[in-house]
């Protein structure tokens, strides 16, 4: 081989190994570019997940305030469906109550009827009931019974041969009258001047009063049926 043939040979082994060097420091690069350009895919991923994470813990807090907001308002909405079942209990007079009210006590006159009076006039009847319990209600008793017997809407005060019937039951005297509301409302109301109270002492017919603080009424016993009314509907209309 020539000389010319070896220099050739010279600058082709040294243009290999310039391009063999490049290609090694290349490689180099790359493999210390991936680990870098991972990282930095991983670091941004992470950053992602933990925005997400962060977006829906706010909405599950969102969430979670509003179902204690519904909770709440249920809780209330039965609270006061509570309230008003157990006032219209207590209206009806399905609930046993307690309160300060007036303890009126009636019993027949001990008066012997002269000639050409009537003599019953000098008993108790159930028209007199009837009034006294009218005046208590108008005057503002919240509730009442009759000989432990409590008065509702359908509650009927009637003669019964010689007795007198309430809640289809006989009572005779003496008629203890519970009432109650504010005492001396109620016995100032009964006081009044040509009110029932006072007839019938004109008569002889026995009646005390006695002011409470504290009364408890029984419940009523019986039941409301309602076989012909029937509720409005409204919606209907």
């Amino acid at each position: 081989m020539g000389r010319q043939g070896q220099i050739w040979i010279t600058i082709i082994c040294i243009i290999l190994g310039i391009i063999l060097s490049a290609q090694l420091r290349t490689q180099a690069g790359i493999r210390q570019d991936i680990p870098t350009k991972r990282i930095e895919e991983m670091a941004s991923l992470l950053n992602e997940a933990e925005s997400e994470r962060d977006k829906l813990r706010l909405q599950l807090y969102r969430l979670q305030a509003e179902t204690d907001e519904i909770m709440n308002k249920e809780k209330s909405i039965a609270a006061g469906i509570q309230i008003d079942l157990q006032q219209a209990r207590m209206a009806a007079g399905f609930t046993e109550v307690q309160g300060p009210g007036l303890l009126i006590t009636l019993s027949d006159s001990t008066r012997v009827a002269q000639t050409g009076q009537d003599p019953n006039l000098f008993l108790i009847h159930d028209e007199d009931l009837l009034k006294l319990t009218n005046e208590l209600k108008a005057s503002g008793a919240e509730a009442i019974a009759l000989n432990g017997h409590r008065l509702v809407a359908s509650t009927e005060i009637r003669c019964a041969g010689p007795t007198i019937s309430v809640n289809n039951t006989r009572i005779s005297p003496p008629y203890v009258v519970e009432a109650i509301g504010d005492p001396a409302g109620l016995e100032s109301a009964l006081k009044m001047r040509g009110g029932i109270v006072e007839t019938m002492q004109f008569w002889g017919i026995q009646v005390t009063m006695e002011k409470k603080d504290q009364l408890q009424l029984p419940a009523y016993v019986g039941s409301h049926t309602f076989k012909f009314a029937q509720p409005v509907d409204k919606e209907a209309k």
